[in-house]
């Protein structure tokens, strides 16, 4: 069940760094293949407006709530058993959504006065994306 918990909590820091990249791990490391392919393509369009200059902010509410969202969806979908498990699973996505969220962001201010804008958003593109591999592979 830790295991579980920690695999969740993992899916839920993607999702705070970038929404739609953890709920498509999931999806297609389920093989829910229709589904999996929407979102993924979702998650290519997500990494592509985040390089605009106008998109607003992952702490903005609109924003932070979708990547509550999924993370808690994440949670659910990867800690099996019974409803408790299921809702502690939830509770560990939606904490790693914040904790992406926040700490993403801070990480990634740090990394445009280092690096630049663009550098920056693509290693947030790598963490994340080797962050969903790793999680959804164990």
């Amino acid at each position: 069940m830790l295991a579980a918990l920690l695999i969740a909590f993992s899916l839920g820091v993607v999702a705070g760094l970038r929404s739609m990249m953890a709920p498509a791990a999931v999806l297609l490391a389920r093989h829910v293949r229709v589904a999996g392919i929407v979102v993924a393509i979702l998650a290519v369009g997500e990494l592509i407006v985040d390089l605009l200059p106008t998109t607003p902010s992952r702490t903005a509410p609109v924003p932070l709530v979708a990547r509550i969202i999924s993370g808690a969806f994440c949670g659910w979908f990867v800690v099996t058993g019974s409803p408790a498990a299921r809702i502690a699973g939830m509770l560990a996505g939606v904490a790693g959504a914040l904790v992406g969220t926040y700490g993403g962001h801070a990480a990634r201010v740090r990394a445009i006065k280092r690096l630049g804008a663009i550098p920056a958003a693509l290693a947030e593109d790598v963490v994340a994306l080797a962050l969903a591999l790793f999680a959804v592979t164990r």
